[in-house]
């Protein structure tokens, strides 16, 4: 068994910038906030002898893993996403981050916005 993944397909690259703001705010969170409390657990836990069955350790450990690999994610997707923030001159047309009002059959109306898959 190997630990070969194949290449997953690029989503589009396009955000608005709400949803820029909100992944930055998730990297952020998850390295300034999250990740140095979750250090502290696994560091008070290693002190305690045997990591071998200490679940603060094991799971700590994991949970450090799984943030590094979304940190990672984030700062890579960051660096590839446009930031689309501009309106076009025609309105009547439906662009990327534009709200969008429909109606269904019974006359109900809904509101969508088109966004990037990172939002």
């Amino acid at each position: 068994m190997s630990r070969y993944r194949p290449p997953r397909v690029k989503g589009s690259p396009y955000i608005t910038p709400e949803g820029a703001e909100q992944l930055r705010a998730e990297l952020h969170s998850l390295w300034k906030v999250e990740r140095p409390q979750v250090t502290q657990v696994v560091h008070a836990a290693a002190l305690n002898g045997d990591r071998s069955e200490n679940g603060d350790y094991i799971y700590g450990k994991k949970r450090l893993r799984e943030i590094d690999s979304r940190v990672r994610f984030l700062q890579k997707r960051l660096d590839e996403l446009k930031v689309v923030g501009t309106t076009p001159p025609d309105k009547s047309r439906v662009f990327f981050g534009a709200w969008v009002d429909l109606a269904d059959s019974n006359d109900k109306n809904h509101t969508y916005r088109i966004v990037g898959p990172d939002e």
